[in-house]
This record gives C-alpha cells, structure tokens and sequence, in this order.
C-alpha cells in the first residue's frame, strides 16, 4: 500500500484519533466526578486508596445513621397503631350505623 491511498483521509484520521483521546478524557474526570458526589472512594490504577478514610467521621456518621434508624423505627410503629385505631373506628362506626339505619326503618312513624 502507498501512502497516496491514505493521504486524502489524513485529517478524518487525526480528527478521529484527537476526539476518541477526548473522549477518553472526558468520560475518566466524568466518571471521577460521580464518584465524588456520591460518595464513592477514590482509588488509583492498582486498587490502593487515594483518600484514605478517616476513621472517626465514619464512626460518627454510622452513629448518625443508626439513631435516625431507631427514630424512624419508632415512628413507623407509632403510624402503625395510628392506622390500627384509624381502622377500627371505620370498621366499628360503619356496623354501627348499619344497625341505626335498620333500627330507623323498622320504627313505625309517629307523627
């Protein structure tokens, strides 16, 4: 092959060489970037950690989270007896004003 067969194409070629380099670029500081704002540790090309973990912010951060856990626990059982109460003032309330309606048509009419 000759290098006049390529030549016309020279500038597609390096355009698409230079926007797959960018691409490249673009999706690695991309996908570091979701890492960061979600949370996500950082590691290097090996798997060892670039920001070591502080082991006093996760412990507190755990605490945090257990005792949100708790109180939410606990309010979910309040909702739940709520509901329990709720349900059964429907249920009883509609047996009972089945029974006053039966009552009310079955009296005879004293005016």
């Amino acid at each position: 092959m000759e290098l006049d067969v390529f030549l016309p194409y020279l500038g597609w070629i390096i355009l698409a060489v230079f926007l797959l380099g960018a691409g490249g670029i673009f999706a690695s500081l991309h996908t570091t970037r979701m890492k960061i704002k979600n949370g996500y540790p950082l590691e290097g090309m090996w798997g060892q950690s670039l920001k070591p973990s502080n082991e006093k912010a996760v412990a507190e951060r755990v605490s945090l989270l257990t005792q949100e856990n708790a109180q939410l626990r606990a309010e979910l059982g309040s909702m739940k007896d709520r509901l329990g109460n709720v349900e059964r003032i429907v249920t009883d309330s509609g047996y009972h004003l089945t029974q006053e309606i039966d009552r009310l048509q079955n009296e005879p009419e004293t005016h």
